[in-house]
């Protein structure tokens, strides 16, 4: 900026840009709150059909979503806006003040000069004593406002220009407070990308450097995209297979600082995939033209044997942030082609794909890092959208599921599906509806089928699959009840499911009794059906008109369902000791403890029953709004507080509840004296007029026994046992 630009500056246009962003910002928050609270909370609890299912919901959920962008990217602009006037008029009058005191003190006159310079004179002569001294003081003052205005002015409008650039439709989201916010990440960025451009050379300074400033700016859309496209795509590669080769073996304290290093460079480089910045797109092209070619820590070097494939090091890259679906899509066909790619049975032939060329460990001790669909199935548990349309090949399903059998993805794998068909990403806290698609419904109908499958399906529920599978068997127990009560009983078990009968009976019965086998499994179906029935019975009798006939009948055919799916998993136990192969009476209760907080910090966070995945809400025509709001969320809470803590009854009940590692007494015990209760406090809150508690007791127990009994039944028809 020259001295007359600044000196006459008219800032009043800049004002007025202000004035009228600020009016954006107030106008957004209304729309936004507006959305949010009013299209998308009625968008949520509304029982869509046809088209409506899923076109309807998904484009108001996108559109709020933008309201939420718009407002963010608005905000960050009037912020950045208003700091650049208050320091660019700052500037100008301190520059006003130091010519006028140059001029009145010293006898100083400043001019501009062609090309932006300035000259600093005597304004008398002869010149009185010191005037060179004093001219290049003012010199130096001037000359460094100057700088301070040009730094503003310029950083403020590369802030704006990168903040447009980031979405080609729509808006970032962007978030900034103030000019010098935009400016930094944008200068941290470079810095950092310059850093990286040789691995080797980085000194502990400057990877010590390299891990805040990561950590600090991982979320940052402006940083990540800066950061990634100035370093480039093949250069990122090169960066981590470098980095990973130089510090192979790190222990303690530096293995340590690496892991923080490969999460937070994940996490920024999933931050970078969101942006539709040229740069970028260009950068993710790079990435997948880049997925075949060989890394080598000494690229001059082509006999160095540590060289790994490009989908190796992005691969590992991946296990943590939310990816931008696309991306993961663009790259999971590609790099899945490869892994079918070899012959015989599906998933066999990817066992030795993934083992030659790469000796370096990617991941510092989590794993290799040599095979790169565990990183990849780790993205996609973190973005369910991008999960389920991977999934829903039924050739990569088939693959997926079945090379878990013959490698260590198992895991990631598992995750992917319960992302897939839950809607939730892996780690992500329930705070909203989501309604489980028709797509969703029919992926899980897969899953339980594979694992149904005589002779082969056991296999499949080891340590690390046996917990997400008992997990979607929580979050699908509308449909679970749906299927296991049959048609007619659609008023009693409440739904938002777009396909709340999309599940196979026998294969729901296999499902759950394979599952049982491995604690945490058993322990997520144990503590979502709790949930479940108490939640059910609670909307029943607190809403008597919610069915169509007398509460008690709704009461017994819910306990009749929850004594079905308990005795199926008690028998399920009691059949695994019989044969030996029963894991600990420890493992088993710190499992329920385990499941039992994660639901219990969902119900107490604030977020209703109502709302929660493993619970259905039902048609919003036809349920009271208090039921839709979520109010039912006590009842639940205390039958997971019965679970975890064993509390002790009164009575001819006076035992702990499931403290005996799996007995099958128990099991029985231990849902019968769940459901009455669950159904007695519910009488008691809500002052139940049709119900008296001697009587519900009663017809609990015997509804429970009736639907033990035929849980015995259902697996001898299903399975064989060694019980039978």
């Amino acid at each position: 900026m020259d001295l007359e630009a600044l000196r006459h500056a008219n800032l009043s246009a800049l004002n007025t840009a202000i004035s009228d962003w600020g009016t954006v910002v107030k106008s957004l928050t209304r729309l936004e709150k507006q959305s949010r609270d009013d299209m998308k909370a009625k968008a949520d609890k509304a029982n869509w059909a046809g088209v409506n299912a899923t076109v309807s919901r998904e484009f108001i959920s996108r559109t709020v979503g933008e309201f939420s962008d718009a407002l963010a990217q608005a905000t960050s602009i009037h912020n950045i806006l208003k700091d650049t006037y208050d320091e660019l008029a700052g500037y100008r009058d301190k520059l006003r003040q130091a010519l006028d005191n140059g001029f009145e003190k010293d006898k100083l006159s400043v001019y501009g000069e062609a090309g932006g310079g300035f000259r600093v004179i005597a304004a008398v002569h002869p010149e009185p004593p010191g005037t060179k001294e004093k001219a290049e003081a003012l010199r130096d003052r001037v000359q460094s406002l100057l700088d301070s205005a040009t730094t503003s002015d310029s950083t403020a409008a590369r802030a704006l220009k990168t903040m447009a650039e980031q979405a080609d439709y729509g808006f970032s989201g962007a978030k900034y407070a103030d000019r010098d916010a935009a400016a930094d990440a944008l200068e941290k960025a470079d810095d950092m990308a310059k850093l990286a451009k040789d691995a080797k050379k980085m000194s502990p300074e400057e990877l010590a450097e390299f891990q805040r400033t990561m950590a600090k700016y991982k979320d940052d859309e402006l940083f990540a995209a800066q950061f990634a496209s100035k370093l480039g795509a093949k250069e990122t590669l090169q960066f981590w297979n470098d980095l990973a080769e130089v510090h192979a073996g790190a222990r303690g304290e530096e293995l340590e600082q690496l892991q923080s290093i490969q999460k937070n460079l994940s996490m920024t480089l999933a931050t970078a995939t969101l942006s539709d910045a040229d740069g970028m797109q260009e950068w993710k092209k790079k990435v997948l033209d880049e997925s075949t070619s060989l890394f080598r820590a000494s690229p001059s070097d082509p006999l160095r044997p540590n060289a790994a494939i490009g989908y190796q090091v992005m691969s590992s890259l991946m296990h943590h942030g939310k990816y931008d679906a696309e991306f993961l899509n663009a790259y999971g066909k590609q790099l899945l082609k490869m892994d079918m790619a070899p012959g015989g049975l599906p998933g066999m032939g990817t066992n030795d794909l993934w083992k030659t060329g790469n000796v370096t460990d990617l991941v510092f001790g989590k794993g290799s890092g040599s095979d790169p669909l565990v990183g990849y199935m780790k993205a996609l548990s973190h973005s369910p959208e991008a999960a389920l349309e991977t999934f829903d090949d039924k050739k990569v399903f088939e693959h997926m599921l079945e090379s878990t059998r013959y490698t260590d993805r198992d895991g990631s794998v598992a995750h992917a599906l319960e992302a897939a068909v839950t809607g939730y990403g892996d780690g992500e806290k329930a705070t909203d509806v989501r309604p489980h698609s028709k797509a969703q419904v029919a992926l899980m109908q897969a899953v339980m089928h594979a694992v149904a499958q005589p002779g082969t399906g056991a296999d499949l529920v080891n340590k690390a699959m046996g917990e997400s599978f008992g997990d979607m068997a929580a979050a699908y127990m509308p449909e679970i009840s749906r299927s296991i009560s049959g048609e007619g009983a659609e008023s009693i078990f409440w739904s938002n499911s777009q396909r709340p009968e999309g599940l196979d009976k026998l294969d729901v019965t296999r499902f759950l009794y394979e599952t049982a086998r491995e604690p945490m499994g058993r322990a997520a179906i144990i503590v979502g059906e709790s949930v479940y029935t108490a939640s059910s019975l609670e909307a029943h009798i607190a809403q008597p008109e919610l069915f169509d006939g007398r509460t008690e009948d709704a009461v017994k055919a819910i306990s009749t369902n929850a004594g079905i799916i308990e005795g199926i998993v008690g028998h399920s136990v009691a059949d695994a000791e019989i044969a030996g192969n029963l894991k600990s009476e420890k493992e088993a209760n710190d499992a329920l403890k385990t499941k039992g907080d994660a639901i219990k910090s969902v119900l107490s966070s604030g977020v209703g029953v109502g709302t929660l995945a493993l619970v259905g809400t039902g048609s919003a025509a036809a349920m009271p709004a208090a039921l839709i709001g979520g109010f039912f969320g006590g009842i639940a809470g205390m039958a997971v507080d019965r679970l975890i803590d064993g509390q002790q009854l009164d009575g001819a009940l006076d035992q702990a509840l499931y403290d005996s590692g799996g007995k099958l007494n128990d099991a029985h015990e231990s849902v019968n004296v769940q459901t009455q209760e669950s159904a007695i406090k519910a009488i008691e809150e809500h002052g139940s007029k049709e119900l008296t508690e001697d009587a519900t007791r009663n017809m609990i127990r015997v509804a429970i026994q009736e639907g033990w009994n035929a849980s015995d039944t259902m697996l001898e028809d299903s399975h064989d046992r060694p019980a039978a």
